[in-house]
């Protein structure tokens, strides 16, 4: 840094020097003020290259983690509506074979077997209207033995922020009328209702249980992903608040140093301004 010999008025080093100083402070103090206004310790690029490409790095994990967190919820209400359609179905299928038990008994007359027979049709037929209700936005989830569709290939969800975190859900034929009905016809005959029927109803009802546990299994994994998607989400934000956010005490600490150097500054350039006046005196 250059200095002033005092003698000289054409150049006032002494006064170039308070002002570049006063500029300097005033650049930092904006600096500084603007970190106040905004709660961001970088508002630019140009503050800081390196720690802006991280912390929006982890921004945009964090925007991801959450959107998994949203999609882990709607594959859970997706299980939880095909749960509720699985137990009624397995309520109606458990009263089947109560029904069916009830037919294998030589005391009973064709009228009363007929009446059962009855019965039991008419519990199937509502086994097909949960299996054609149960749905989600408009998609059935549950199938019959002639169904198909996009749930009994599988749906994927989105549960983590890195590509291949997924898990698929899919629900395979939980219906087959060939495991209930003993002929291919659609209704059931009194003639179907034999011993060997109990056990076509057990088929079914093992069937039933075994999506039952999928579906229950899959919501507890869902279960303890979403908590660890949770755990992930605030750990990372906190690192990106780490670089991105301002520490407003500090920067407040910052802004009253430099508010006194603005003062300073501005006195000592005032001061070098008046003392080329002093060789005045040697005209005297």
């Amino acid at each position: 840094m250059a200095f002033s010999q005092g003698t000289r008025i054409n150049t006032n080093i002494a006064a170039m020097n308070a002002y570049n100083a006063l500029n300097d402070i005033n650049r930092e103090l904006g600096v500084h003020q603007l970190r106040l206004a905004t709660g961001k310790k970088i508002n630019s690029v140009a503050d800081d290259p390196s720690g802006y490409t991280i912390a929006k790095k982890l921004q945009a994990r964090s925007r991801g983690l959450a959107q998994a967190i949203n999609n882990v919820g709607d594959a859970k209400n997706v299980l939880s509506i095909a749960e509720g359609g699985l137990q009624k179905i397995n309520d109606l299928l458990v009263s089947i074979k109560e029904q069916a038990t009830r037919a294998v008994n030589g005391g009973l007359s064709d009228d009363e077997l007929q009446a059962i027979a009855t019965q039991i049709n008419d519990y199937l037929a509502e086994i097909d209207d949960i299996v054609r209700q149960t749905k989600f936005n408009g998609m059935q989830l549950l199938q019959d033995s002639a169904g198909g569709g996009a749930w009994s290939s599988g749906r994927a969800f989105q549960v983590g922020s890195d590509a291949g975190d997924t898990l698929t859900v899919s629900f395979t034929i939980v219906v087959d009328r060939s495991l209930i009905v003993a002929s291919p016809a659609t209704v059931v005959a009194t003639t179907d209702l034999t011993s060997s029927f109990i056990t076509t109803v057990d088929n079914a009802i093992r069937t039933v249980t075994q999506q039952l546990q999928y579906v229950g299994s899959l919501i507890n994994r869902l279960d303890v992903k979403e908590a660890n998607l949770v755990v992930s989400m605030t750990n990372t934000e906190a690192a990106a608040s780490r670089i991105f956010d301002a520490d407003i005490a500090k920067e407040q600490v910052e802004v009253a140093k430099l508010m006194i150097l603005q003062q300073t500054a501005t006195a000592q350039l005032a001061q070098a301004n008046a003392s080329p006046q002093g060789v005045l005196a040697l005209f005297r």
